[in-house]
């Protein structure tokens, strides 16, 4: 088993690579239509938007080998079958070319983004039976197991939601592709734990393909995900972990809201701080937590000459939030079975957000700690 899943790894990842090269190499013409007055612009130069489309084709190219491998009868079967396969990529195809459609054109309206990413969360609910049928709570989950149209609205919900979630967090270069890349590591580990060779090929596919992509997004900025990327990553995680805690009752739903709650309470803080402010929702700015941090640590820590190089190559952002997420995914795989526990580091997460936040808009500490720094 360990033989084919390395296999598929090197062939998602070769893929993706050479693939995500010539997406750069074609797509180059269609850079310049990104504007260049953009409030979350944050690189000098016209880069191509495709990596969505280079990690989605990359993503079928393994399945499709693991597919005919077992047909084949080569290596051990990883539970994979040709409708698995064509459902699962059917799921991901729609919303993912939406994404690359507004990455090209930047004409397509947020309302269809959403009908079609909520029109793939029906697919996966449909074609692969995912189904939020327990919330880890014991006298909720009585009720809510009377009430089955409850989990498939909340299911819907949460496949269309998640790709939005990382559309936000995918400010910076690497920020969400190495995101993806530990928390698909974490499904991947839960899935084999557990001899669920389907979805742990789903993650080390999904993590495989989003390093191919990384090649060229980290840490130059070469090739940008776009909202193809982020609709790619979001879904593959939503799916993959609707599934895991569908299928095997031991893993507590906690574990999954702890895995992705940098994501999820990124989306969830916005949509309050910009109610508060009287700002739609739907409104991009530069305001999430990544952009305090690049502003108000990063930036401030070099001499003017070297923020300005900085700003058009600015990968020195994305380990601070890559390392919170790390300190999310570890206690979420050390006490996956422990509801309590699980809900309180989520509420430690979102209090420790909230408080940082708060420090780096308070400008007298953000001169104390410029002057720390330097």
């Amino acid at each position: 088993m360990g033989q084919l899943l390395l296999v598929l790894l090197l062939i998602s990842f070769i893929s993706t690579l050479l693939l995500a090269t010539w997406v750069r190499g074609r797509a180059q013409q269609h850079a310049n239509a990104y504007p260049a007055d953009a409030v979350q612009r944050f690189h000098f130069g016209d880069v191509p938007r495709l990596g969505g489309l280079a990690m989605l084709m990359g993503f079928s190219v393994s399945l499709l080998y693991a597919v005919v491998a077992q047909h084949l009868g080569y290596g051990p079967n990883v539970e994979l079958s040709d409708w698995d396969a064509a459902a699962y990529i059917g799921c991901l195809a729609g919303p993912v070319l939406i994404g690359v459609w507004e990455d090209i054109t930047h004409r397509v309206s947020v309302v269809l983004r959403l009908f079609i990413t909520a029109s793939g969360a029906l697919l996966a609910v449909w074609l692969l039976d995912a189904h939020i049928g327990r919330l880890g709570i014991s006298w909720l989950d009585d009720w809510w197991g009377a009430y089955p149209f409850l989990g498939v609205a909340l299911t819907i919900f949460a496949i269309a939601g998640l790709p939005h979630a990382f559309n936000i967090i995918d400010g910076y270069n690497g920020l969400a592709g190495l995101v993806t890349i530990v928390i698909s590591g974490a499904l991947v580990y839960m899935a084999l734990k557990f001899g669920d060779r389907q979805l742990a090929t789903y993650a080390l596919c999904t993590l495989a393909s989003t390093a191919g992509f990384l090649i060229w997004n980290y840490p130059r900025g070469l090739l940008f995900a776009g909202d193809g990327g982020a609709y790619f990553w979001g879904l593959n995680i939503a799916i993959i972990s609707i599934l895991l805690v569908e299928r095997h009752a031991q893993v507590s739903p906690w574990f999954v809201i702890l895995l992705l709650v940098y994501p999820v309470w990124e989306t969830v803080f916005s949509i309050a701080r910009k109610t508060l402010q009287g700002v739609p929702p739907s409104m991009a700015d530069s305001l999430h937590l990544h952009h305090m941090i690049y502003r108000r640590i990063v930036r401030t820590v070099f001499h003017e000459d070297e923020a300005q190089q900085l700003l058009s190559k600015n990968n020195r952002t994305a380990p601070y939030l890559v390392g919170l997420t790390i300190l999310t995914v570890l206690p979420a795989l050390i006490f996956w079975q422990n509801t309590p526990i699980l809900m309180g580091f989520c509420l430690l997460f979102v209090t420790s957000y909230v408080t940082t936040y708060l420090w780096l808009t308070n400008h007298k500490l953000v001169k104390w700690l410029r002057k720390r720094l330097r």
